[in-house]
């Protein structure tokens, strides 16, 4: 249970940060979409969520729990107030064309067509609302022959390349242990809304525009200069494990006890440092070794070298070799090691947030930091309907019996 203390703290708590004043419709569902405006509200702007009345977010039924709470929920939404309403039901859309008006911002990531069809074109919310910024999540956008294909994050990281690269030379393709694409379409969509508001309210004369963003794109983006290296090389990039595609020596090495460390040395001062560390400077003036070019040439000797480096010495013995001659080295944390780790408690990187269900919870704080108009992290997930009354009887005006009947309806 939430104590008096907490809830004093959830009741008086109020956004922060340069997004202020902002204010922004929540219809996604699951991550990429629920993910852009929680990184608008950290920084300040006022988030209402949307779920369906009964079921709410998917999100809510994707582990973990705990007690049979969601806990993805808590942190994927948090710094949002929260309705429930259906948009499919007359009374529903009604409500809703009553809500947008008063909002800068809306974000939603269902199939192209889908607000069309319950009465929702772009057209349709800019009659209500000529300032609105409409944020189309999908997973391969709006146009083109895929636009209705259904997909999750697994799908569009394998049709963007991404997995193609991940995993061993013999083995199959391999995915992280998180919906990666989701969180960098987060950002994507995150960034989009910042660069909209700008436009809107200095060259745009006030008016919202539409942005239509894939997840699929977003993946494909980051990887960078692979579409340059195929167009120019013909290179076609495959898996290489946990060797990094452009340097040497750099890969994770297994250490005498048996531990994990991740070892970069591209830059030639890098390099340089980490031969006087193994004590092996011969190598800087072996032509096999002296450059970047060359040790990707003989990769496997020098990759050979490290590991046996490694295994001669516990984790401990390398991390103080490396401290020493400052070589960019880290062991391979789990979430226990950041807990325990000195640089992110300092970094006040964990925050603990009050919370109804457990009275506080710990989560990521907020990044990147500013120094004049820090965001910060206010509250957790709202509960399915939490912030009802609040919307639709002090801010709409609607009376307790006609609230009694549309929740009767399941339009709430």
């Amino acid at each position: 249970m939430v104590s008096d203390r907490d809830a004093h703290a959830m009741n008086t708590a109020v956004p922060s940060g340069p997004l202020v004043g902002v204010r922004i419709l929540d219809i996604s569902t699951v991550i990429a979409g629920p993910l852009a405006a929680t990184m608008l509200a950290d920084f300040g702007a006022d988030v209402l969520k949307i779920e369906l009345p009964g079921t709410g977010d998917h999100i809510r039924y994707l582990p973990p729990h705990k007690d049979g709470v969601p806990l993805w929920s808590k942190v994927v939404n948090r710094n949002k107030r929260g309705i429930s309403l259906d948009l499919r039901k007359p009374e529903g859309l009604r409500l809703f064309e009553r809500i947008v008006p008063d909002f800068d911002v809306l974000v939603e990531n269902f199939r192209p067509g889908t607000l069309e069809k319950w009465g929702l074109s772009t057209a349709r919310l800019h009659e209500l609302n000529p300032r609105l910024i409409i944020l189309r999540v999908t997973g391969f956008g709006q146009t083109g022959p895929n636009r209705n294909k259904p997909g999750f994050a697994r799908i569009f990281e394998a049709v963007s390349g991404f997995v193609n690269l991940c995993g061993e030379p013999d083995g199959p393709p391999l995915y992280p242990g998180y919906p990666i694409s989701d969180g960098v379409t987060g950002i994507f969509g995150a960034l989009a809304v910042v660069a909209a508001l700008r436009h809107r309210d200095h060259a745009g004369a006030g008016r919202g525009q539409e942005i239509d963003l894939s997840a699929t794109e977003a993946m494909f983006r980051i990887l960078d200069f692979m579409a340059i290296e195929y167009d120019q090389n013909g290179t076609v990039r495959h898996r290489s494990g946990n060797l990094n595609a452009y340097s040497a020596p750099s890969s994770v090495y297994r250490t005498r006890d048996e531990k994990w460390i991740a070892l970069a040395a591209s830059a030639p001062t890098v390099f340089a440092r980490l031969a006087r560390a193994i004590g092996r400077e011969d190598l800087l003036n072996d032509e096999k070794f002296k450059t970047n070019v060359a040790r990707l040439r003989h990769r496997e000797a020098i990759e050979q070298i490290m590991h046996d480096w490694f295994l001669a010495r516990t984790a401990d013995e390398a991390m103080a070799v490396f401290g020493e001659h400052e070589v960019s080295a880290s062991p391979i944390y789990s979430i226990a090691d950041i807990f325990a780790d000195a640089h992110f408690a300092a970094r006040e990187a964990i925050v603990s947030v009050p919370d109804a269900d457990f009275g506080s919870v710990k989560m990521q704080g907020v990044v990147p930091r500013f120094s004049e108009t820090p965001g910060k992290v206010w509250r957790t997930g709202p509960a399915l309907g939490e912030h009802n009354s609040q919307v639709y009887r002090d801010q709409l005006g609607i009376d307790p019996d006609t609230l009694n009947d549309l929740e009767n309806k399941n339009v709430i």
